[in-house]
């Protein structure tokens, strides 16, 4: 009966799903939080720390968690781990020289005790920018498909437009609602 009616009360939305949103400096990732949020472009600054918003998707409540990408920042991204479902990574889908560095944040953040369950959205930002690489060489680039452990989903997207977005929450609802 206990396991039925959690299984009910995810499915209604009765509980926040807490995600966490990464990415190196300038990936968009405050956009992005906020074309979740109103569904429109808004100015955004370098995030110093962390933003964090709720964003329901029709039952289902994600609390997000936007964390600041410069380098100085990233030693602590191990501090927000605790009870995350979902791990967003922003990738700036135009900067080729530093998709190196992101491969190895995610793959150090996916070996971190914490994100043993954790589904993980690559979101291929910037896609509206002329010569920025598709969803499948940032797949390529990033390995994923070594990744075994995890439930992963690459996605196109434009934080700008928000071109994208509405398919990535679908894909994160599903998760939440799978497990």
């Amino acid at each position: 009966m206990g396991f039925l009616l959690t299984k009910m009360m995810a499915v209604f939305g009765d509980r926040e799903h807490k995600v966490i949103v990464v990415g190196l400096d300038n990936a968009g990732k405050t956009s992005i939080l906020y074309q979740f949020l109103t569904k429109e472009a808004v100015h955004t600054s370098p995030t110093i720390g962390s933003n964090v918003e709720e964003i329901t998707v029709g039952k289902t409540n994600f609390m997000v968690w936007d964390i600041g990408g410069q380098e100085s920042l990233r030693a602590s991204w191990y501090s927000y781990y605790g009870n995350t479902e979902i791990v967003i990574l922003v990738v700036d889908s135009t900067d080729r020289e530093r998709l190196n560095l992101t491969k190895e944040e995610l793959h150090r953040m996916l070996a971190h005790e914490d994100l043993q369950k954790a589904a993980v959205l690559i979101l291929a930002n910037k896609q509206d920018v002329k010569g920025s690489m598709t969803a499948a060489e940032i797949s390529q680039c990033l390995t994923l498909d070594s990744i075994s452990s995890h439930s992963w989903h690459v996605q196109a997207c434009c934080a700008l437009t928000g071109e994208g977005l509405p398919a990535s929450l679908d894909w994160m609802k599903s998760r939440v609602v799978a497990n």
